[in-house]
């Protein structure tokens, strides 16, 4: 799992934590704070899963 990968998986986490707990607490700042960082670790994530795809796939034609 790359650097990438594992960052954007936590942030993930830690967005969805945030979230829950803003809805929990009936804080809508804190839940939309947690939403936005939820998206943003999946989109890392899903960066680094498509560097490590390609570092793969281009190791394979060698």
């Amino acid at each position: 799992m790359s650097k990438d990968q594992l960052k954007g998986r936590v942030k993930k986490a830690k967005g969805k934590v945030k979230e829950v707990t803003g809805k929990i607490v009936g804080n809508k700042s804190l839940e939309a704070e947690g939403k936005r960082e939820e998206t943003s670790g999946k989109l890392q994530a899903a960066s680094g899963d498509l560097k490590s795809d390609l570092k793969k796939s281009s190791q394979a034609h060698i």
